[in-house]
């Protein structure tokens, strides 16, 4: 039907009458794109507030004081000794450097140490490979383990930071000193394929499915462990380890031992003998102050076998030339 009003309308009129309903639409368009734009812009700002406040918050939490490391630990690692019990000992106070435990080189127990970043596959594969080994011949009293915890995979987490979550619930667990076996067995399930598949997948377990795997090794997960997991309490230790073993070097290594730096063609290339000997990855193994490598020492259970053997040897050796030497005197008394 046509409006009436449009009859009385001339051509020319109902040009201009269109020409200002076109112009009224585009001017509606402009303002809406304009709106729309506004809104994206102050979208993408508090898109970029946010950024920069977790950036932030990060930069804040690493630039803290360290703060007391966890008690049994102020070699930056946990020792555990015969039944798998960890070694009481003091925690690290701020500013403290990391100093290796006193250990006898001369006789057993196999002095053990495992740098280990919790997101690390090769850390996975080598307990999966060698975990019952170490059981065995540290709960037999054959051997001590120190567990060193990095966190050097943390930016492969996907903002989860895994590595530094994972490291800080054992060290939560050791600062409360477990039962025998509690600890070790965290530290072993942490790194079995099963969860360690979570970490590619997931970023990780979240920190209720980490307090699980503590209860499932035995742990008494009470309020204190959970705080101390909500509160990463001892990422800065954690960091701190990460920091000591990337640039100062290794602790607790012999004299005259060198790092592998690299492999060049299958050649093994060290680290320069007059610097300090650095992280460059992990797993990295040390055996009574000496670097382990499968691709130039061999399997590692037979690699302990050998040093234990050689140690026992002297030990026999010594007790040998004494007996030798009292059988002399005796001999000469009786003539």
């Amino acid at each position: 039907m046509v409006n009436d009003s449009d009859k009385r309308l001339t051509k020319n009129e109902r040009r201009e009458q269109a020409r200002e309903q076109a112009r009224l639409a585009r001017e509606a368009e402009k303002k809406r794109e304009k709106r729309n734009r506004l809104l994206l812009q102050g979208g993408i700002v508090v898109g970029v507030l946010a950024i920069l406040a977790v950036v932030g918050l990060v930069l804040m939490q690493t630039m803290k004081p360290a703060g007391p490391g966890p008690q049994n630990m102020a070699s930056g690692g946990v020792v555990i000794a015969k039944d798998l019990a960890v070694v009481s000992g003091p925690a690290l106070s701020d500013g403290e450097p990391r100093v290796a435990p006193t250990v006898d080189r001369t006789k057993t127990p196999l002095d053990i140490t495992v740098y280990v970043d919790y997101s690390c596959v090769h850390c996975s594969e080598f307990e999966e490979a060698y975990g019952s080994v170490l059981e065995n011949w540290v709960g037999s009293g054959d051997a001590t383990l120190q567990i060193y915890p990095v966190n050097i995979l943390d930016p492969a987490t996907g903002g989860a930071r895994y590595s530094t979550r994972a490291a800080n619930l054992v060290s939560c667990l050791v600062d409360q000193n477990p039962d025998p076996g509690i600890a070790f067995k965290l530290h072993n399930t942490l790194l079995s394929t099963e969860i360690h598949t979570q970490v590619g997948e997931n970023g990780g377990l979240t920190d209720e499915e980490l307090l699980e795997q503590a209860e499932l090794a035995g742990a008494d997960v009470n309020d204190e462990l959970k705080q101390c997991v909500k509160d990463v309490r001892f990422a800065g230790f954690i960091s701190g380890n990460t920091k000591a073993a990337t640039e100062d070097g290794i602790v607790g290594l012999a004299d005259g031992a060198q790092l592998v730096r690299d492999v060049v063609n299958g050649q093994l290339e060290y680290q320069d003998a007059d610097g300090p000997q650095r992280l460059r990855g992990t797993p990295l193994v040390v055996v009574n102050g000496q670097e382990w490598r499968s691709d130039r020492d061999g399997e590692f259970e037979m690699y302990l076998a050998k040093l234990k053997s050689e140690l026992d040897g002297k030990s026999d050796s010594g007790s040998g030339t004494g007996t030798d030497e009292t059988a002399k005197d005796e001999t000469a008394e009786t003539q």
